[in-house]
């Protein structure tokens, strides 16, 4: 048998160390081996998300690019009463009027045009673009361990009381009808009754949360105390002129947050609800402001970046809402009723921490809130009193990377808000510095 020649030999040596760099950088990158038993980390993403599909001004291929080209893990695009499959095309005109650009001409220089599908012609004004589904998107942009696109609808629609209410439904298997109750609390009771059956039907694992309670003053916080099967909801949404601060009247979304916690407490016996933020984006030409991408987001730890880890870790509470503010860990140790936080440095920022809940002999006889005339108004009931224990109360405020705060055995609950010095990166008017809130803990 013949050998090989010296040069060949060379050839053969060189192409194998050329094989082994390769193969170590694709393990290195996580495209190799599968880690047996990852340990858990944390990982960052959106859940309200908007394109052409319903009321954004981008195409869903490029709003899911941006989101994956700035750091996020996994993204939800969670179109009005809708999931992104079947054919859908939109005029280009209508497509460029709504975005305020040649959103159409910014489409094909990205990808070309062998990806964008056009009928028509721009020259006669009768062409249309057809949008990409979910399916054509994810092939496009998802990576094994980087990024993970999850299917979700925004369930909208309107109660009988006339009332607007708003749902994310998150890793959907089949597009579901929005079901009106004659009340808020019965619509919100109906539309997670339906999801829970298709979540049984499909085999899915799918999360329901409520979305910007204050959006045209549409949720009260005995409302969201009510259905006690609902836990999970917006506490922060990145839209801004939605009302999350609230205003003479209506209570800001936090405020909402802690009195419907100390309600399901005491008066339902039920667990309290956790809190999300969400981008809510539906501008993404950088010619808008009220509803652009990168304002707010939730960072799950698990140990897995699949749909089915992240909703468990979500239902467990392993998670936190932000916009902007990272933390290493948030611990709360049983044994010792402590809980514990650790916040990652920023160039020159400063954080203070402020431990809040509501202590036991809270009076919970809520007042009607009234406007400048003493009319009652039609909101979440005012439950301040002159003296004893109140809703939402600071237990401690305390600066540095490091705070921790030990229960001293009447809270009902403690939860964690983080305020930094700096600005967020995409500013808000409604938000002015970066915020970062952890779940209720110690009710149990």
């Amino acid at each position: 048998m013949l050998k090989p020649s010296l040069s060949l030999r060379r050839r053969w040596r060189l192409w194998f160390a050329v094989a082994a760099i390769m193969l170590s950088a694709a393990v290195a990158a996580g495209l190799g081996q599968i880690a047996k038993d990852p340990e858990p980390r944390w990982w960052k993403g959106n859940l309200h998300t908007h394109t052409l599909w319903s009321d954004g001004d981008n195409f869903p291929d490029l709003v899911a690019e941006w989101y994956r080209d700035h750091g996020y893990h996994f993204l939800a695009l969670s179109d009005h009463n809708l999931l992104s499959q079947g054919e859908l095309w939109m005029s280009a005109k209508a497509v460029n009027r709504r975005a305020g650009v040649d959103a159409v001409a910014k489409y094909r220089q990205r990808f070309g045009a062998r990806w964008v599908d056009a009928r028509g012609s721009a020259a006669e004004g009768n062409e249309e673009i057809r949008l990409k589904t979910l399916d054509e998107v994810r092939s496009l942009v998802e990576e094994r361990g980087r990024f993970l696109m999850i299917p979700a609808e925004e369930l909208t629609g309107t109660a009988g009381d006339g009332r607007s209410l708003h749902m994310n439904a998150s890793n959907l298997a089949e597009q579901l009808v929005f079901q009106a109750g004659s009340t808020m609390r019965e619509s919100i009771l109906r539309n997670l009754q339906m999801v829970d059956q298709s979540a049984k039907r499909t085999g899915r694992d799918v999360l329901l949360h409520v979305n910007h309670p204050n959006y045209k003053w549409g949720l009260t916080a005995e409302d969201l105390a009510g259905v006690v099967d609902e836990r999970f909801f917006e506490v922060w949404n990145g839209v801004d002129n939605d009302n999350d601060p609230g205003d003479a009247t209506h209570p800001d979304t936090e405020t909402i947050w802690d009195i419907a916690n100390t309600l399901r407490i005491v008066r339902y016996h039920a667990a309290p609800l956790y809190g999300l933020a969400t981008d809510d984006s539906h501008d993404h030409h950088d010619n808008k402001t009220r509803a652009v991408p990168g304002r707010a987001w939730v960072m799950v730890r698990s140990r897995y970046l699949h749909a089915g880890a992240l909703i468990q870790a979500i239902r467990r509470g392993d998670f936190y809402a932000t916009t902007g503010i990272t933390l290493a860990d948030v611990t709360f140790d049983r044994t010792a009723r402590t809980l514990s936080l650790q916040i990652e440095p920023q160039a020159g920022a400063e954080f203070v921490t402020r431990f809040m809940g509501t202590r036991k002999g809270v009076a919970l006889e809520g007042k009607p809130r009234r406007d400048a005339q003493g009319q009652p108004v039609e909101t979440t009931l005012d439950y301040r009193t002159a003296s004893g224990p109140q809703i939402g109360e600071v237990f401690a405020e305390v600066k540095g990377r490091t705070p921790s705060y030990t229960l001293r055995g009447d809270e009902l609950y403690v939860r964690a808000v983080v305020t930094s010095t700096l600005k967020p990166v995409v500013e808000s008017s409604e938000l002015p510095l970066q915020r970062a809130w952890t779940q209720p803990v110690g009710w149990q």
